[in-house]
């Protein structure tokens, strides 16, 4: 695949949005490791807690300039499901959020070659993003494909689709909304769907499986698809209608 041509962060702002807010500033460091004295909380200020700063929720309407419906992808990669589905469904807006700031740059860069008005890319975790800056039921669907299963104890921490991770989705989702997910490996597809379908929150939908990760006339709808296809590796799918139940938090089914 050519690598697109490099774009300037101006040329690419209209494609990047940038989250405010995220959390309180730590301490700054000493070259000692302990926090530098002109950082230390004053006397005044011991014993209590940052707050953390308000955050401001999107405003889809405002980011994309028109009131068509929005979509999130969480982990796009190098953004080839998003660019499919921009160019395929025009009248919905596409949101792509990417943890690593060279893949979302290089996503973004896809869609300013093309000048897709319907897409925006930011480099932020996921699961922060949607706690905070999501409105509750402002979303058509949530997509999460092929998301890095994480299995050693001691990088638990960085498994993206968790209990409470499926419950923020559930909440941002609007009624008669749609979760997509897939995955090549299969004993995480298992936890995924372990957890979703444990929630009064979302109803299977078997009948539209095939519409997680669509396939396209190249045969894959991402890269990590074209990856699983090509090692001869299977694509497990799924998709979930929000219910107008409850969100909850289940139990987590790795230990």
């Amino acid at each position: 695949m050519r690598k697109p041509r490099r774009l300037s962060n101006e040329q690419l702002a209209p494609w990047v949005w940038e989250a405010q807010n995220l959390s309180p500033k730590k301490p700054a460091l000493a070259k000692s490791g302990e926090p530098d004295s002109a950082s230390l909380p004053t006397e005044e200020g011991l014993g209590k807690v940052a707050a953390r700063p308000p955050v401001t929720p999107i405003d889809w309407a405002a980011l994309f300039g028109n009131a068509n419906p929005t979509e999130i992808e969480v982990g796009t990669g190098k953004g080839l499901f998003l660019l499919n589905a921009a160019l395929a469904r025009p009248g919905t807006n596409f949101f792509g959020i990417e943890i690593v700031r060279k893949y979302q740059l290089y996503a973004a860069t896809r869609y300013a070659i093309r000048n897709l008005p319907n897409v925006k890319t930011t480099c932020s975790d996921a699961k922060v993003i949607l706690r905070d800056f999501v409105p509750a039921g402002s979303v058509a669907a949530v997509h999460v494909y092929f998301p890095d299963p994480w299995w050693k104890a001691r990088h638990k921490k960085r498994r993206v689709f968790t209990p409470e991770f499926a419950a923020d989705a559930a909440r941002a989702i609007a009624l008669g909304g749609r979760l997509y997910i897939a995955s090549d490996v299969e004993e995480y597809f298992g936890v995924m769907t372990a957890i979703v379908g444990a929630m009064p929150a979302f109803k299977v939908r078997p009948e539209e499986e095939q519409l997680a990760a669509p396939r396209t006339e190249a045969g894959f709808a991402t890269n990590f698809e074209r990856k699983a296809l090509e090692t001869g590796g299977s694509v497990w799918r799924a998709v979930y209608e929000r219910t107008p139940e409850p969100v909850t938090v289940v139990a987590d089914p790795v230990v």
